[in-house]
């Protein structure tokens, strides 16, 4: 970081990127934000427009529109180009079209002199990251996806809704692809310490198919938004704004992003939604949560899964 700066490079100005932007001007981050976007004028706009609203924030921010020679001096390259999931799209179905496009965004900015950490939040994720790690050649912890990020502050949401409880009180994860092998690790999920499977047994309201049908709209949460309003990015704009600040402020947070295995959970060679300890240098580690055998046996599918994504394209 240069003399205390932080500069955050933002590629693709869309409807995450800018809600993003808006997000991290809000809660002042950064000192430095640049708005990188094929469309230069929409770029140029919202530089326009965050600026303007610079006397509301609770820290000054430079904000401009600029390009990958911006990157040089960047603490944080954030990547939200890329196709969006359309109705009836799985998000693997986006993945030929987003590679080519990450190929093209990873190679201009390593040419321009990057060395800080990236952050992926275009889908697919889980083999966009693990794209980006290639293409640049960085060090595997200084490569992250938003991974599981969102999907676990959802279950987190829906469980304090169902408990009566502040969602910020309620210890879940979902781990795994972002995407429909997911999976919720109820055996670990806590409520001011006690296991929510013991809460259940406590109050004969709470009923095991009410989890079931839970984790259901967690997973299903982006098509359900997706029918009704084309995308989503208020969620995942502020999932990055927490991964954000957790770099930058080398706050040592577990956070479920996707992180490369090198033999955690029986796993390699592969990025996926986990919890992880991230600070200034990125991914200082990967926690390795206690599962049940029917969790690890989900997890594995959902390693599966992903592993015959990538190896049609690495």
């Amino acid at each position: 970081m240069r003399n205390g700066i932080s500069r955050v490079a933002l590629i693709g100005t869309g409807f995450v990127g800018s809600s993003y932007a808006f997000a991290l001007l809000n809660q002042g981050v950064t000192e430095e934000l640049v708005l990188i976007d094929l469309n230069k004028e929409k770029s140029e706009g919202d530089a326009m427009d965050l600026n303007h609203g610079i006397a509301f924030a609770p820290t000054p921010t430079k904000v401009w529109y600029g390009d990958y020679q911006d990157c040089d001096k960047a603490d944080l390259v954030v990547i939200c180009a890329g196709a969006n999931q359309k109705p009836g799209e799985t998000r693997l179905d986006l993945v030929e079209k987003n590679t080519k496009i990450f190929k093209s965004i990873v190679d201009q900015v390593m040419a321009n002199g990057f060395d800080g950490i990236f952050l992926v939040a275009t889908n697919p994720v889980d083999i966009l990251t693990y794209a980006t790690w290639k293409f640049s050649g960085l060090p595997k912890e200084r490569v992250i996806g938003s991974g599981t990020i969102l999907d676990t502050a959802r279950f987190r949401y829906l469980l304090g809704d169902y408990f009566q409880i502040d969602a910020r009180n309620v210890h879940a994860y979902i781990i795994g692809e972002h995407g429909d092998t997911e999976l919720p690790v109820w055996s670990q999920a806590d409520i001011g310490g006690k296991k929510i499977l013991d809460l259940m047994a406590e109050k004969e309201e709470y009923q095991e198919e009410d989890l079931e049908n839970l984790f259901v709209n967690v997973r299903d949460a982006a098509y359900h938004i997706i029918e009704r309003k084309g995308a989503t990015y208020y969620g995942i704009a502020m999932g990055l704004v927490r991964l954000t600040k957790a770099i930058l402020r080398n706050e040592n947070s577990i956070l479920t992003v996707s992180a490369y295995l090198d033999g955690e959970y029986g796993s390699d060679d592969i990025y996926i939604g986990v919890p992880a300890i991230v600070n200034r240098n990125g991914i200082r580690e990967i926690v390795e949560i206690e599962l049940n055998d029917k969790e690890k046996d989900q997890f594995k599918h959902s390693v599966e899964v992903l592993t015959n994504i990538k190896d049609k394209f690495f």
